[in-house]
């Protein structure tokens, strides 16, 4: 048995260890923001923190989470108050918006690392695919959030 927490809810698991976490969230946890793109952890739609890294969730399974903290977009904040999550609502980033809750948690995690990112930062490090080319947007709004976040400073 292992266990684990996502948002904060803590959960146990038995069987299914090799499932992945992306299906375990969107299956076990009834959390649909995080997406199904690749499934070979390429894409980034599937992308979530564990302990505050990072993760393509489409390819870790559960049987290496025991004391792990996941955060899925919907444990950013409960009303989308998360300095990236205004960016992206006042820059209007989302065209299709399918790929954007990967791409906002991967924002995040930019901006963890590097409190004010150059365009060459966000470039090396925003790996996520967006089918709909909003790349200009999302450096966009990556840097708007980077500008709200330092306010909050």
């Amino acid at each position: 048995m292992i266990t684990f927490t996502i948002n904060g809810q803590p959960f146990e698991v038995k069987n299914n260890l090799e499932m992945p976490l992306l299906w375990f969230i969107r299956e076990n946890a009834g959390l649909k923001g995080t997406k199904f793109g690749c499934g070979i952890a390429q894409c980034g739609a599937c992308s979530v923190h564990i302990d505050e890294q990072l993760t393509r969730s489409c390819s870790v399974p559960l049987s290496v989470l025991d004391g792990k903290n996941i955060t899925t977009i919907e444990g950013l904040s409960k009303d989308g108050a998360h300095p990236v999550q205004q960016a992206w609502k006042e820059i209007d980033v989302p065209q299709c918006g399918y790929c954007q809750s990967g791409q906002i948690m991967s924002a995040v995690a930019l901006l963890n690392e590097i409190s004010i990112p150059t365009d060459e930062d966000i470039d090396n490090k925003m790996t996520n695919l967006c089918r709909c080319m909003t790349y200009v947007r999302i450096r966009k709004a990556v840097h708007k959030a980077a500008k709200l976040n330092k306010k909050l400073s």
